[in-house]
């Protein structure tokens, strides 16, 4: 019987799909194409494959569809990221963390250990901890957290009802030839590779406000307010008004992809979120305390 563990790093979550495999693991090989049998075993027997309730589940255990299974994600040899979080603001319901660049918010790939939710959770010894939004590995500034889930379904309501003001800070070239403030819509979908996106014809999914903060002698400091969340939404939309964020390495031309050159990171900054709190209905604010280079 595989012992209960309680690991202070942030699970994955998988809702078992349809299909006609006799066990969990079964359908954890099938879908995990990548990990291996020994692997899902072993960490069956540690304990570090639990249903929704936390209880492990072992390589005997039948298949159900729909059934939650959580899991905690393993990388060999992860390299440290030598960059350090902050924290902005914590109470009983939320977390908000100055995140610095090269660090993501939650495991995927090859971070595990070295994520924004994994290191607040030890931090603040809370595995209740959730993000309510993202922002990419190379952008620094802002995310905010749930900390508990009896309020996490009114915070997370903000988003998709766009009742939360984000506002972000970037450096790049000059767009001198075009009337500021002005607003970018474009569709935005997937590109090659896959974590790449374009924009193409058609009906607009993606909206950014674009103003400028500072004209410096080559580059510019803009403030961006993006009204819809698409992934890499602000690199994509300053790239196509000609103005690509600098360091970008993958707006507009794909770059090698060399090891992060901490040297050298994305100047882009989630500076502030703003909004109603939906518990009290005072107005809230915060304000990143990380700086980009100067223009």
């Amino acid at each position: 019987m595989p012992t209960r563990v309680t690991p202070r790093v942030a699970a994955s979550t998988l809702q078992l799909p349809p299909g006609s495999w006799d066990t969990v693991l079964d359908c954890l090989c099938a879908h995990f194409t990548a990990i291996g049998r020994e692997q899902w075993t072993s960490r069956m027997r540690r304990g570090l494959v639990t249903d929704e309730q936390g209880v492990p589940i072992d390589a005997a255990r039948p298949y159900r569809v729909g059934l939650m299974v959580r899991y905690f994600r393993e990388v060999a040899e992860e390299a440290p990221i030598p960059l350090l979080e902050s924290i902005v603001h914590a109470d009983a319901h939320l977390v908000v963390a100055d995140k610095p660049h090269f660090l993501p918010v939650t495991a995927g790939g090859r971070f595990v250990e070295e994520t924004l939710l994994t290191r607040l959770i030890r931090r603040l010894d809370n595995p209740a901890l959730v993000p309510l939004h993202r922002i990419d590995r190379a952008t620094a500034g802002l995310v905010m957290f749930s900390a508990t889930p009896a309020s996490r379904a009114a915070y997370q309501s903000l988003f998709p009802a766009r009742r939360i003001d984000k506002r972000y800070e970037a450096v790049a070239p000059a767009l001198s030839g075009l009337e500021l403030p002005l607003t970018r819509r474009s569709r935005i979908v997937a590109g090659e590779p896959f974590f790449r996106m374009r924009e193409v014809e058609g009906v607009a999914n993606s909206e950014t406000r674009v103003d400028v903060l500072e004209r410096g002698a080559g580059d510019w400091r803009y403030t961006l307010a993006p009204v819809t969340g698409r992934t890499h939404q602000l690199r994509v939309h300053m790239a196509a008004l000609g103005a690509p964020i600098r360091n970008d390495r993958y707006y507009p031309d794909l770059a090698d992809e060399a090891p992060d050159d901490y040297n050298r990171p994305l100047q882009l900054l989630a500076r502030a979120l703003a909004f109603d709190d939906p518990l009290t209905g005072e107005p809230r604010r915060f304000e990143s305390r990380l700086e980009l280079l100067p223009p």
